[in-house]
């Protein structure tokens, strides 16, 4: 099993990142790829997650080693898959999910993708006990479509919540705000305030 991948930065979608490691380029899903907008070029440090089945190999990736054992907390959640972790761990808002899960606060949790009731309350089961003292988490906060070719940078945004499982009606609800926000907004930016309206 993989524990990090370091290489050059070659790619970003609106679904993964491509890094060159000795020649070799790797796909890896990961949570927001705009995130890492200011890295392509540059090698990097990609904490990676390797799941395999009898169809396929797919890589998940992390900056930080916390986000990797979170990410692995959540899958060994029952219900949980690899669609519905990384839409969880897309804000980048690790604040917002302890405390959700430490205070058994059922309508955060549900507001994600692919979360319903009865998987929100088995992530606060599985996990309210555990969280603490398996990981050691940064808990600061890090932070048809009507204007295509207007914003790429908003358009790119608004793909990326769709990849993560957001329904392109919820996504459109939120569109004029975004777009509302000054024009030097990044990718990265749009996705990060995108997310914290979608959980409201």
């Amino acid at each position: 099993m993989y524990e990090y991948l370091y290489g050059e930065l070659t790619d970003i979608s609106d679904r993964y990142i491509v890094i060159d490691v000795n020649g070799v380029g790797y796909l890896v899903n990961v949570a927001n790829p705009y995130h890492f907008e200011t890295d392509i070029h540059t090698k990097k440090k990609i904490y990676v997650h390797q799941s395999v089945t009898d169809s396929s190999m797919t890589l998940y990736g992390f900056e930080i080693l916390d986000d990797k054992q979170l990410f692995e907390q959540l899958l060994n959640v029952s219900g949980i898959g690899s669609k519905s972790a990384l839409a969880i761990m897309a804000g980048n808002d690790n604040t917002g999910l302890i405390n959700a899960i430490k205070t058994e606060n059922v309508s955060f949790l549900v507001k994600f993708p692919g979360i319903g009731k009865k998987t929100a309350q088995q992530i606060i089961l599985d996990l309210k006990d555990k969280i603490d003292k398996n990981l050691q988490l940064d808990l600061n906060i890090r932070e048809s479509n009507p204007i295509v070719g207007q914003n790429p940078k908003l358009d790119d945004a608004l793909n990326a919540l769709e990849a993560l499982g957001f329904t392109h009606k919820s996504v459109e609800k939120i569109q004029s705000k975004l777009a509302a926000l000054d024009e030097s907004t990044t990718t990265d930016q749009y996705i990060s305030n995108g997310l914290k309206m979608l959980t409201k």
